[in-house]
């Protein structure tokens, strides 16, 4: 992560962005039922680099704490004038990873420090003024994540870009979460299968094919959201329940 136009900033702005920005990333984590004490994490003024261990959480890692993310700055920015608004560009990748002596060492990591001052993350915050974030997926990242289906996201929310900087060269996934979009995801309903990924602008975004259903635009079935009280079922749960990755489903014998 690191935050947009720092350097502009006075010594106010830059002491105050220092101090929201880890808050911010460590709220929008518990948010996605993840814990970032958990993880490695290497701090640089308005640039953080966090490090964590593959287990199989990566598709909530791109999908819930990204999303969770844009809600936290949306939040924080509508309190802010325009000066003092905290924008992202984000980067995720993976490989392996070495605890140095001055930090993190590795191949992976100068990919990720070459992906994250990538001409098209800057691009992008500039043409969507109104986007508190851009992200960008590495290759590898995108295929085992949004284009094995793992995800809310698919291939037609991410745009493929060409990374060239320095000595490093690479495809990578660009993804700007639109102004006025939802950025809490529609409920998951299993893994979807992904066809390969194009860069037809008509195909649409996950979020535009979620509002289409909940219309009836799409042309397929509707979400039919009338409220039937004498149609209720109620379940009683004692204690606490983690029903993170669940999914739910409501309904009646009579349907």
């Amino acid at each position: 992560m690191d935050a947009e136009a720092y350097g502009g900033k006075n010594d106010r702005r830059q002491s105050e962005t220092q101090h929201d920005l880890p808050r911010l990333l460590d709220r929008a984590a518990r948010n996605a039922g993840m814990d970032r004490a958990q993880w490695q994490i290497q701090r640089k003024g308005d640039e953080q680099l966090a490090v964590r261990r593959l287990d199989g959480t990566e598709p909530r890692l791109v999908d819930d704490y990204i999303r969770h993310l844009v809600a936290e700055l949306r939040e924080y920015n509508a309190q802010r004038v325009s000066a003092a608004r905290m924008r992202l560009r984000a980067v995720i990748h993976q490989g392996p990873v070495e605890l140095a002596d001055n930090g993190f060492a590795g191949a992976a990591v100068v990919a990720t420090a070459r992906l994250l001052n990538a001409s098209p993350l800057y691009d992008a915050l500039a043409t969507h003024p109104g986007a508190d974030l851009a992200l960008l997926l590495s290759d590898d990242v995108f295929r085992s994540t949004v284009l094995g289906g793992h995800t809310t996201l698919t291939p037609a929310d991410f745009t493929p870009v060409s990374v060239r900087v320095k000595e490093y060269e690479a495809r990578a996934w660009l993804w700007v979460p639109a102004d006025g979009r939802p950025t809490v995801a529609p409920p998951r309903s299993g893994l979807v299968e992904a066809e390969e990924p194009t860069a037809s602008a008509g195909a649409g975004t996950s979020t535009d094919r979620y509002a289409q259903a909940i219309s009836g635009t799409a042309g397929g079935p509707v979400i039919d959201n009338e409220y039937r009280a004498d149609r209720i079922n109620v379940t009683n749960v004692a204690g606490p329940v983690d029903a993170r990755g669940a999914v739910f489903g409501f309904g009646s014998a009579g349907d």
